[in-house]
């Protein structure tokens, strides 16, 4: 996760907090339009691949818009309508609540790097399955909500949801079988198929699976480190806590930086996560930081 961590350092400043709240707001905005004009949508705004090379460059957005369920069509009876809209109000809620549990976790910078990384994955699956494999993907938001519950499932699998309302099921069960659900089409599907799923969740598989000390962002070690805070003394005006006994670096030259000791130097030397399993142990008097 260094990589993260330098670019959330050079470029976190620009990270859009509160994300999901806007992202509700287009979901909001995707209903209305297909209770008033249900064609729009699939005609001038979905992911279309051949209409986005053809100038309709603000597919790559408008996509977004489309609500977690699918509304009944036009002239359907108004119970319909009714029982659409009250489903789709649970899901925003849901995803709303699983959005922001990720960036009070994560930080909004990196909820922002995975919810579009997820944005772009999706793109990339509709254009190369339409230029490479000949497949007109039309991919709505349902892989990236999808992905959202992964990452949230990832990071507190014995969260209980309430299946029908009533059976208590674990978050980790449910994605257990989504992904069962997915692995399968990936296997029957087509090339282009695999290609969709395989890209629209790529944001998952690089956080989860290709990046490093994830634990950090596990609710028992941020529920540590608040813990550890609470109870170490107050530091003096412009003091330092932590400082490694290699760099000299301290707290105050990053907000991500991590300090431990070591048990098997002398005199309790600490060090920063670059150096902890890197620096020679010191078996005598401690020495200072080197310059």
């Amino acid at each position: 996760m260094k990589f993260f961590q330098k670019m959330e350092r050079r470029f976190g400043r620009y990270a859009i907090r509160n994300l999901m709240y806007y992202i509700m707001l287009l979901y909001a905005a995707g209903l209305v339009l297909q209770i008033v004009m249900p064609g729009i949508y699939w005609n001038w705004l979905c992911l279309n691949a051949r209409a986005i090379l053809h100038g309709q460059i603000w597919r790559i957005v408008t996509f977004l818009i489309y609500p977690p369920m699918s509304m009944s069509s036009a002239g359907a009876a108004p119970v319909s309508m009714l029982s659409d809209l009250l489903f789709n109000g649970i899901a925003l809620s849901l995803y709303y609540s699983l959005g922001t549990t990720l960036e009070r976790t994560w930080g909004a910078f990196k909820f922002n790097v995975y919810f579009f990384m997820g944005v772009i994955g999706h793109v990339l699956a509709a254009l190369i399955a339409y230029l490479f494999f000949g497949h007109m993907l039309l991919l709505t938001t349902t892989y990236l909500n999808l992905s959202l519950f992964f990452a949230f499932a990832a990071m507190y699998p014995d969260l209980q949801f309430l299946l029908f309302m009533v059976i208590p099921v674990k978050a980790k069960v449910l994605a257990i079988f989504d992904g069962i659900f997915f692995v399968y089409g990936f296997i029957v599907g087509n090339a282009a198929e695999r290609c969709a799923i395989a890209l629209s969740l790529l944001n998952f598989l690089i956080f989860f699976l290709m990046t490093r000390n994830l634990n950090r962002y596990s609710p028992k070690e941020i529920k540590r480190k608040r813990e550890f805070r609470t109870q170490t003394k107050i530091i003096p005006q412009n003091g330092t806590r932590h400082r490694c006994a290699v760099c000299g670096r301290t707290e105050k030259d990053g907000e991500n930086l991590e300090f431990r000791y070591c048990s098997k130097c002398a005199g309790g030397l600490e060090y920063c996560q670059d150096h902890l399993y890197t620096h020679q142990h010191v078996t005598g008097a401690p020495q200072g930081p080197v310059q």
